[in-house]
C-alpha cells in the first residue's frame, strides 16, 4: 500500500479525529485509529496525533513498535492546546525504531476547556489542505 492514515485521540473534543477525517476526505483514504495495526507495508503513514502532558501517548508508541517493519516513512500531523508540535517526540520514537520520518509536518493549536476556542478553525483546515496537497504532490502518493 502506498499511503495510510492512523490517528490517536483521547480528547472528548475530538480535535485529532477531526484532522484525520479531514485528511481522509481530502485524499480518499480511510483514517483508522492506532488500535488497527497495518496489514501490509506502507510507503507513507500519515500519523495524526496530539501532545498530552508534553508527550505523545503510549498507544502511538505501541503502534509504531508493532508496525515498524511495515512503515517506510512517517508524515507527522498533530494538534495541541499549547500549539507545540509532537514532531521531536515522534522523531525520537521513529529514530529508535529505524523508521524514517519526513521533515515536513503539520501542527496546529487545538481547543481544550477554555483555551483556543473553536480551534482547529477554517484557516487551520485551509493550511492542512495545502499541507496534504503538497505531500501528495511531492511524494506522488495515492491510496
Amino acid at each position: 500500500m502506498n499511503l495510510c492514515i492512523r490517528y490517536f485521540t483521547k480528547s472528548k473534543k475530538g480535535n485529532t479525529k477531526k484532522l484525520s477525517d479531514f485528511i481522509s476526505n481530502r485524499i480518499g483514504v480511510e483514517a483508522l485509529d492506532v488500535s488497527n495495526n497495518l496489514n501490509e507495508e506502507v510507503n507513507y503513514l500519515i500519523l495524526v496525533n496530539a501532545l498530552y502532558a508534553n508527550n505523545i501517548d503510549k498507544e502511538v508508541k505501541v503502534f509504531l513498535e508493532n508496525n515498524k517493519d511495515k512503515i517506510k516513512n512517517v508524515v507527522n500531523v498533530c494538534s495541541s492546546a499549547s500549539g507545540k508540535s509532537t514532531y521531536k517526540k515522534v522523531k525520537k520514537e521513529c529514530d529508535r525504531l529505524g523508521i524514517n520520518i519526513l521533515e515536513d509536518e503539520y501542527h496546529t493549536k487545538a481547543s481544550w476547556i477554555f483555551i483556543n476556542k473553536d480551534r482547529p478553525n477554517e484557516e487551520d483546515f485551509n493550511r492542512l489542505a495545502r499541507f496534504v496537497d503538497k505531500i501528495v504532490e511531492k511524494s506522488g502518493l495515492n491510496g
